[in-house]
């Protein structure tokens, strides 16, 4: 029925994230037997506008106005933690979007360092897309490297460079989503998170 369809809508700061976070949801939705959630074009928004008090608090009351209270689902907004801390930024924030709406349930995703920083975790599966070969390692320790985007256009063989709006959405399409969990512990809080949103419980 039409009245429980899972209805997603989000935040994000990169203009690749506009396509590439709903592809990433789809698949993650897939691996939840979801096949028709809604899931909303991102708001795109400025990082520094959204950490600075009230931007966040407008988005969050903007966004509630798309999300019906009675069906499954949430806001769900997702940044790259740059070099603030994941576990001290991401709970801040979190509070703070839910003083706004209490009514409506709400995920602060910190990509640690960057969103391309899930792709890195899951390398080897990118043979083929972006222009990257076959039998790219997993870095040590994926998500502590600056400059994931630097990362992916070094190891392109087509002398191309890496572009978000372009290779964002094709990578978010390949990755493969248990390995990504397994090396990147942002990742795996983003599954958890798209969980509760569907769900309302937490899996900490």
């Amino acid at each position: 029925m039409t009245a429980h369809r899972v209805t997603i809508a989000s935040v994000v700061e990169g203009e690749g994230e506009l396509t590439a976070l709903p592809v990433v949801l789809r698949r993650v939705m897939s691996d939840m037997m979801i096949w028709d959630a809604d899931i909303q074009r991102p708001y795109l928004t400025n990082r520094s506008k959204l950490v600075k008090h009230g931007g966040l608090e407008a988005s969050v009351e903007s966004l509630a106005r798309r999300v019906p209270q009675s069906a499954p689902g949430g806001i769900l907004i997702v940044i790259d933690a740059d070099d603030d801390c994941p576990a001290t930024l991401g709970p801040a924030l979190l509070q703070r979007a839910q003083a706004v709406r209490p009514d409506r349930r709400i995920a602060v995703v910190l990509a640690n360092r960057e969103f391309e920083a899930w792709f890195l975790a899951a390398a080897p599966s990118l043979a083929g897309r972006a222009g990257l070969p076959e039998g790219l390692p997993v870095p040590e320790d994926s998500e502590r490297p600056r400059d994931c985007k630097g990362w992916l256009s070094h190891r392109r063989t087509d002398g191309g460079s890496y572009r978000p709006r372009i290779d964002q959405p094709a990578l978010a399409d390949a990755f493969d989503l248990s390995m990504a969990r397994h090396n990147a512990s942002s990742f795996d809080k983003f599954c958890r998170d798209v969980a509760y949103l569907v769900t309302g419980k937490r899996v900490e």
